[in-house]
């Protein structure tokens, strides 16, 4: 059996217990005697012979969920055991509907003949929201903005409370400090009295003297309380501080695929000084510091109607998605060492690249009567190769653009200073720092805003010449960073004369006309012969912790380098065709490549870059792949190695090497 409890002792062990006249002892008595002998020794000296309490011993404490369920309601039934019980009607399961971004709906074209166990799981994607929430939610002490602003709006309408202890303070204050000490009263010994400072006295309690049933008695104090009584007596409560708050609980959004800070990218025209040939564009975002490409390509083709029709034999179909001038670019992880990079390709022709680009850095346009004859030449030789090798590309120039240097030169860089006065003294509340937190943890000491400046046209013209044997993704970051502090580096890089009209400014909410990353028309789509805005996929340099509510299947290949230095026999000009094939069979490639600028939607196969008689290529293609839902073991990448023949004499200007899966 249990020892007897410290109240206990202490009633026997008093010496004057303080009793009722019906035996009782007054409680108030009991915990003062308490008080005063529970840390005496003898009080000690009696516990520790029935009882020892250790000090330093851990009491582990009770495990909710086992009592809970071991102490079952129905075991266990009384006026408390609603305590133990989840109201039944606490959770309500309320439909919302899922929007649709886009006119189509983002699933598999062939979903009819998906596997039941794949259609259901495409489900996610277009069923409508359940969304759950309890009812009384508002009644528990867990903090939420939501609770908190409800509180503040149950005071608006209640009158303040004053008190006379508090307005004899108040004006205290104003006083001398010397005097104020004085003439204080200990909080202890004065009453805390409710109502104005110049209240008429309560009136007369009738019949206070008369002998009444106890009953009565209470049924009188009920009435008597219910008078005046205040419509929201918890109102009266202050609303929880954010702060101090123990328990925090944020009512989760809705699910939304995620988005960064966005800006817009149109191409507006590109000159040279001379113009012979079709010169064709790729924009991409990449991060020094992460060393990482953060976006997709986007092509784009700002050639002359003229220049454009020299490619017509090849390409027949020209499908409105591939006109696109203008891209949006999304921003997850904002920082000052993100560059917009350019590269320029032409058609393949003979000769190395600084060949073909040497009439660009020494002829002009203005000068076509001392050059006459070489245009014309080199306008020939442009036809021939565009009529026989319009497929294959060849690398030409490069540039890059800092967007910090955009952003800050028209005044919407957005910093932050962490030794600012806010954050010394923790200004805003618990939410807004911790927000601030996460940004400055994610963006970086630079605090980037690439969602809020002025919109800029600018006129690019430092161009250089593509290096064939540096077209490497690290030979294109160490050039990036010599662009941010300026070496050697870039000075042994010939400049190719060129000039590209671009605008840069932040995205709108909801552009009209804009294609998703899978070609779908996002809604505004007013018409769908108008050119579109692509809608570029991001490449986050970290990772990003949300769901994904739209339905996605690409697949992205980038072949690195090949190397054939050990063939024997005429292997130079090395194309790589890449296909994705559902069989074995020739004919089973699928046209599921997404095509570039000024071409079909969809193509069976890629071919990379072309760098003139050189056995071991780098390559910096990106093939873009609409994968499908229903992959079987037949389903592969083929990859085929091409000599390109560039001489006019051979009737058939490519040959096999050599085919991989």
């Amino acid at each position: 059996m249990p020892g007897p409890s410290v109240e206990e002792e202490a009633v026997r062990e008093s010496p004057h217990p303080h009793t009722r006249q019906d035996g009782t002892t007054v409680a108030a008595e009991v915990r003062k005697q308490v008080s005063r002998d529970y840390g005496s020794p003898q009080l000690s000296k009696k516990r520790g012979a029935h009882q020892p309490l250790p000090l330093t011993e851990v009491v582990e404490p009770v495990d909710f969920e086992e009592y809970v369920s071991s102490h079952a309601p129905g075991v266990e039934p009384g006026p408390l055991r609603q305590l133990m019980e989840f109201p039944q009607d606490d959770l309500e399961l309320l439909p919302l509907d899922k929007e649709c971004i886009t006119l189509e709906p983002p699933l598999p074209e062939e979903e009819d003949s998906l596997d039941p166990r794949v259609r259901d799981a495409l489900a996610v994607y277009t069923d409508d929201w359940l969304v759950i929430q309890r009812k009384y939610q508002r009644y528990s002490t867990t903090y939420s903005p939501q609770s908190s602003e409800r509180q503040r709006e149950r005071q608006r309408g209640l009158h303040k409370q004053t008190f006379e202890l508090d307005e004899t303070a108040a004006a205290e204050r104003h006083d001398d400090q010397d005097d104020a000490k004085r003439r204080s009263v200990s909080l202890d010994e004065t009453p805390r009295e409710a109502g104005p400072p110049n209240s008429s006295p309560d009136a007369i309690l009738p019949s206070v003297l008369e002998r009444a049933a106890a009953e009565d008695m209470d049924r009188r104090n009920t009435e008597a309380r219910l008078q005046g009584r205040h419509s929201d007596l918890l109102g009266l409560y202050p609303p929880p501080d954010e702060d101090e708050a123990v328990e925090r609980c944020s009512a989760p959004e809705v699910p939304k695929e995620h988005c960064g800070q966005r800006i817009m990218v149109k191409c507006l025209s590109l000159k040279f000084e001379i113009e012979i040939e079709p010169i064709f564009g790729t924009l991409a975002l990449y991060d020094v510091k992460e060393k990482k490409k953060i976006s997709e390509n986007f092509y784009f083709d700002l050639n002359s109607d003229q220049m454009k029709g020299m490619l017509k034999p090849h390409t027949p179909h020209v499908a409105i998605s591939t006109l696109a001038r203008s891209a949006i670019f999304s921003i997850t992880y904002p920082s000052a060492d993100i560059f917009l990079v350019i590269k320029l390709e032409k058609v393949l022709q003979q000769g190395d690249i600084g060949e073909c680009c040497e009439p660009y850095m020494v002829m002009k346009e203005s000068d076509s009567s001392k050059h006459k004859e070489k245009l014309e030449k080199l306008r020939l030789q442009a036809e021939q190769s565009c009529s026989r090798l319009g497929r294959f590309r060849m690398p030409f120039a490069w540039t890059a653009i800092h967007l910090l240097n955009i952003v800050s030169s028209v005044g919407g860089l957005d910093r932050s200073d962490p030794d600012s006065d806010s954050e010394r003294k923790g200004h805003g509340t618990w939410n807004d720092r911790k927000k601030k937190g996460c940004e400055r943890m994610s963006v970086g000491d630079d605090m980037c805003n690439f969602a809020t400046f002025r919109p800029a046209t600018l006129t690019v013209t430092n161009f250089f010449k593509q290096e064939g044997d540096r077209l490497s993704d690290e030979d294109l970051y160490k050039y990036l960073a010599d662009m941010r502090r300026p070496s050697s580096v870039l000075r042994r890089l010939r400049p190719v004369t060129a000039q590209l009209k671009i605008d840069i400014s932040p995205a709108p909410d909801s552009p009209h006309y804009c294609l998703s990353p899978e070609l779908l028309h996002v809604k505004p789509y007013p018409d769908l012969r108008v050119r579109p805005t692509k809608d570029v996929l991001e490449f986050p340099a970290r990772y990003v912790y949300t769901p994904h509510t739209t339905y996605r299947n690409l697949l992205y290949v980038y072949p690195q380098s090949l190397n054939f230095s050990s063939r024997q026999g005429s292997v130079r000009n090395i194309a790589v065709k890449v296909q994705f094939m559902a069989a074995e069979d020739p004919s089973q490639a699928l046209q599921v490549i997404f095509g570039k600028s000024s071409s079909s939607e969809f193509m069976q196969d890629a071919y990379t870059p072309i760098i003139y008689h050189n056995k071991s290529p780098e390559f910096y293609e990106e093939i873009k792949m609409k994968i499908p839902a229903n992959l079987t073991d037949n389903h592969h990448l083929l990859f085929t190695f091409y000599h390109i023949s560039c001489q006019t004499k051979l009737n058939t200007p490519w040959r096999p090497l050599w085919a991989t899966l």
